[in-house]
């Protein structure tokens, strides 16, 4: 008797996403009962940036959850006590909130403290690295424009002297702001964290206000003591508001 034909294993499916002198990016993927899972990996090196995509599908692979199973219906009452039921039903079971379980408790709790340093940044960019590539497509931008757009912002035209993880997110939220086919010569650059910080400095120079005057206005405004507990839309902002001031 021939043994059954098994079904063949899910073809995985890699991509090469993006290469450079220094690093590379790769993205595996399996579908799985008609639902893709992919992961991205990036390395020095095209067959090491694959063998990390590979493993972090494989973590993915493993931590997803397994199929929902349909539960099976609980079997009705006996034939005595439904007729039991319908003859008597001032004699039913007890009423249906006393089978709901308790309410959870919620309390108010003591109020989240604010974080006071920014949090760390992530070993993995290749997640905005990918959204970089596509915001270039999507503005139809090759390699020099995108250039002399960094020229611009960051003084350098190549996106591999990006060497901090705050430069990458500034470039690629300026990216998303642009409207396809932007001439990069004149695009809107993005906001940088010390400039922003080096600007407030200079208008609460010039409104001749200290640490004390400077906090209070922070506090009014933001509830917060710190422009270290900014984001940059919110640091910008505080920026626009004094300005508004220096202006009165």
């Amino acid at each position: 008797m021939a043994a059954a034909p098994q079904s063949p294993a899910p073809a995985t499916q890699v991509e090469l996403l993006h290469a450079d002198g220094q690093r590379v990016i790769v993205r595996v993927s399996r579908s799985l009962k008609g639902v893709t899972i992919a992961a991205l990996g990036e390395a020095a090196g095209a067959e090491e940036a694959e063998d990390r995509a590979r493993q972090r599908l494989q973590q993915r692979l493993n931590a997803a959850p397994p199929p929902a199973i349909n539960p099976v219906p609980a079997p009705g009452p006996a034939p005595a006590v439904a007729a039991a039921s319908a003859v008597a039903p001032q004699e039913s079971a007890a009423p249906a909130e006393t089978l709901l379980p308790p309410l959870p408790d919620l309390s108010p709790g003591p109020p989240a403290e604010l974080p006071l340093e920014p949090p760390p940044e992530p070993d993995d960019w290749s997640e905005e690295l990918t959204a970089v590539d596509m915001e270039m497509q999507r503005l139809g931008w090759d390699r020099d424009q995108e250039g002399l757009f960094l020229e611009r912002a960051f003084g350098h035209p190549s996106r591999s002297r990006l060497v901090t993880y705050a430069d990458l997110v500034a470039h690629l939220k300026a990216l998303r702001l642009l409207e396809p086919a932007a001439d990069p010569a004149t695009a809107a650059l993005p906001l940088r964290r010390p400039d922003l910080l080096g600007h407030s400095d200079s208008l609460l120079e010039q409104l001749h206000w200290g640490p004390a005057e400077g906090r209070a206005f922070l506090e009014e405004h933001f509830s917060l003591a710190s422009r270290q507990q900014l984001s940059d839309d919110q640091l910008w902002r505080f920026n626009q508001l004094l300005q508004e001031r220096l202006a009165h």
